[in-house]
């Protein structure tokens, strides 16, 4: 086992590199000047000049991009020059309504999902199947923004029983930290929510009809014990991928979630400093969701040796 873990950790290595290059290379392929779009059209060439020495731009960009590894190896991620604060400060104080919002939206999406994708497999053709299925339909097809909207109008603007926007932190009360992300992680976990209970659905599907579960219920085994320890236990491997890929898409797809409710988050961070050719900060983010990715991808990878031995062996 300790053989096979050090092969996973090993093999993200040349992957964080590849992704770093890539990362570095599209910031640097956008069209325009990142000191002429900071400084506006009032701007002087002396001081345009100025801040491109200041960001290092003035230099090749191998020399460039191995100035900010280097950098990042020792902690240092850059200047946010509009808001003249380093990028790791900004980052840590906008990290945290992303995390909670991420874990919220997955919290809901699991309690919602897996259960429902298990009755509609064990009711395959009946009423609770269709109900689940367009739930999942609709899931996959409603953008979070369009969610989002549509609960903001019924639960803020019509009933009052959420606020329209806005964030409190954990220290003003757990209550209502979690009253001001409950519309914010409904919209971002749905559709996390839709495809765990269209993939639960199919792989318990597939494993009821196996032969040892039809062995099981020969031998009279009850239908809860059949679906929770018999069936869904071999359904991890799958479980486990969807959930990994529902964390990156909660990190990554917050930005418009975060924005349209005004959570200081790393989204709203992000989407600010692309209006802002903020140069340091949108390399910073998008690297980080990157590294969180790749870091996710080894970790089911690992948890698949611990839920089937068989892929240890291969």
């Amino acid at each position: 086992m300790k053989r096979f873990i050090a092969k996973r950790i090993i093999s993200v290595i040349p992957v964080l590199i590849i992704v770093s290059i890539v990362i570095f290379s599209l910031i640097h392929l956008v069209p325009g000047d990142p000191a002429t779009a900071m400084l506006g059209d009032l701007a002087t060439e002396e001081d345009i000049a100025a801040l491109r020495i200041r960001m290092g731009l003035d230099k090749p960009l191998i020399e460039q991009y191995f100035i900010w590894i280097g950098n990042i190896f020792h902690g240092d991620f850059g200047m946010s020059v509009v808001n003249n604060e380093t990028v790791g400060s900004l980052i840590i104080s906008h990290i945290r309504p992303t995390i909670s919002l991420a874990i919220y939206a997955l919290v809901i999406a699991a309690v919602i999902a897996i259960p429902l994708g298990m009755i509609a497999s064990r009711k395959k053709g009946s009423a609770v199947d269709h109900v689940v299925s367009v739930i999942s339909l609709a899931g996959i097809s409603l953008p979070s923004f369009l969610l989002g909207l549509f609960l903001m109008l019924l639960f803020s603007v019509k009933f009052r029983i959420f606020p329209v926007s806005g964030y409190k932190e954990i220290s003003e009360g757990f209550l209502e930290h979690i009253r001001s992300l409950t519309l914010p992680a409904i919209a971002l976990g749905f559709m996390n929510a839709a495809l765990m209970m269209r993939m639960t659905r199919a792989s318990m599907l597939e494993v009821l009809g196996s032969d040892y579960i039809k062995m099981a219920k020969a031998k009279g085994v009850k239908e809860f014990s059949l679906l929770t320890k018999h069936a869904f236990k071999n359904t991890l491997v799958i479980l486990i991928t969807i959930f990994g890929q529902s964390i990156v898409q909660a990190l990554s797809g917050a930005a418009v979630v975060e924005s349209l409710f005004a959570v200081p988050g790393l989204g709203q961070l992000m989407v600010n400093s692309i209006g802002r050719r903020d140069y340091y900060v949108i390399q910073a983010i998008v690297l980080l969701i990157a590294v969180i990715n790749v870091v996710i991808n080894m970790i089911i990878d690992i948890l698949y040796g611990f839920v089937d031995p068989r892929v240890r062996v291969s």
